[in-house]
């Protein structure tokens, strides 16, 4: 994890790229992730913790609507939330994770280790991903920001 923040520094600071994050299930360990490498200052602007619904909303602006009619954790709330955050940072790059670590909140339709991703990049790209992991809460978590890191450096590319 920490060999693909450092990359995703490089490359950021290379590009005069900056990033917000928007987390739920993560709980600001991306963001977290980006600091521990140092000259991440450049890079990374703010972390959202949203890990609420009013959070969601009150921070990223999310409606209220949206998050009774799809759930949290959900491909449309995950798109909101990365929106948001690149909006309302005023970023170059937004990510955002929604998701159900466990051990309880899973349901038949969304199980534990459910997890939706939303990225916000450059020239008004929009994309939304959904992954199943395995694993108990820490393994889920560490997961999900392994994803986010990746999805992060691949908005790097031109």
């Amino acid at each position: 994890m920490t060999d693909l923040a450092a990359r995703l520094v490089a490359i950021c600071k290379d590009q005069g790229l900056t990033i917000a994050t928007a987390e739920s299930c993560t709980g600001g360990l991306i963001a977290a992730a980006i600091t521990a490498i140092p000259g991440s200052s450049a890079v990374l602007d703010r972390g959202f913790v949203t890990y609420s619904n009013a959070a969601k909303t009150d921070l990223l602006g999310i409606p209220p609507q949206l998050i009774a009619a799809n759930g949290a954790v959900s491909k449309p709330v995950a798109q909101a939330m990365a929106t948001g955050a690149k909006t309302r940072a005023g970023t170059s790059l937004a990510v955002s994770v929604t998701g159900i670590a466990g051990p309880d909140g899973g349901s038949p339709e969304k199980p534990v280790g459910t997890v939706w991703f939303g990225l916000a990049a450059r020239r008004g790209r929009i994309s939304t991903h959904h992954q199943l992991f395995s694993g108990d809460r820490a393994a889920i978590r560490a997961a999900s920001v392994t994803f986010a890191l990746n999805l992060l450096l691949g908005a790097t590319e031109p």
